[in-house]
């Protein structure tokens, strides 16, 4: 018998159940998972001293792992990144409820509140037009609430990485319509831009005294990251995430350098005595063959 075949379709049937489940079985599991924390937390040496202070890396390299999933399109692996999120929420609502702030309960309510309260067109008598008028609706109602954004911006966490940050920002704006007219102007922004930091990156050359060279260097960090900023606009713009581009060319990246290096070992040489045009003839090869 093959074993191999029995484990495949095993996973392909635990994976299609996923879609078979009953509200009762989705509350059954939901209360299986709460038990099971509670057991651990109990019992178990390691879990019973985590804090919230010690589990935040650990869920910031959770959401990662998720993110990976997501980027790598595989459902199998998605599903259990979800589970390992799921239990770090689960987890910190168990230390509140020790702490006797809030429980999972109240977490959920106020999630449940607060998305009934900005979806009136879809729990009241309130209408939209289309999916734009949804984000503006909603930015517009997260800066009335009592413990809401009292900002557009304030909604922006500043522990987002940089890239992700310049994103949600211009996407916070245009929720209240700060944006440009037409997509095509972003062009000119960009380029005023990219000639800015250009400029600067000459003066900092010609600069004469290390004072001079400081100086240009300030600004031309300045006029880098505004010329980021606007090609994060230009991206948003034509409806491309540019922390997804970028990720995936770090991929791509990884894939023809590990190739390049394999390569360089296979042949009996170092990379550090390699020419540029050498590498580049193996770094062709890499690509040529999809990596």
């Amino acid at each position: 018998m093959n074993l191999s075949l029995i484990w495949n379709l095993s996973k392909f049937a635990n994976l299609k159940s996923l879609y078979m489940h009953t509200r009762e079985e989705k509350l059954q599991a939901f209360g299986r998972i709460l038990d099971v924390l509670d057991e651990l937390r109990e019992k178990c040496p390691w879990d019973r001293k985590q804090t919230n202070e010690s589990l935040r890396p650990q869920t910031i390299e959770e959401v990662y792992e998720l993110n990976g999933a997501i980027l790598n399109g595989d459902e199998r692996e998605l599903s259990k990144e979800l589970g390992d999120v799921l239990l770090h929420v689960l987890f910190y609502a168990k230390i509140g409820e020790e702490k006797q702030h809030y429980d999972i309960v109240d977490v959920i309510n106020f999630l449940c509140d607060k998305l009934i309260y900005r979806h009136p067109h879809v729990f009241s008598t309130a209408e939209v037009g289309g999916a734009e008028d949804v984000i503006k609706q909603w930015e517009m109602l997260k800066t009335k609430e009592k413990d809401g954004n009292k900002t557009v911006l304030s909604g922006v966490p500043d522990g987002l990485p940089p890239l992700l940050k310049a994103y949600r920002m211009q996407d916070k704006a245009r929720g209240v319509g700060f944006d440009w007219e037409k997509k095509e102007d972003v062009w000119d922004k960009v380029k005023e831009e990219l000639g800015e930091y250009q400029a600067e990156l000459d003066a900092m050359a010609a600069a004469q005294s290390e004072e001079d060279r400081k100086a240009a260097y300030d600004r031309a960090e300045d006029e880098l990251g505004d010329f980021l900023f606007a090609t994060v606009n230009a991206a948003r713009l034509y409806g491309l995430n540019p922390d997804t581009a970028l990720e995936r060319t770090c991929a791509k990246f990884r894939r023809r350098f590990t190739y390049l290096e394999e390569q360089t070992i296979r042949k009996g040489r170092n990379l550090k005595d390699m020419t540029l045009a050498e590498m580049d003839a193996i770094w062709d090869e890499g690509k040529a063959k999809g990596l």
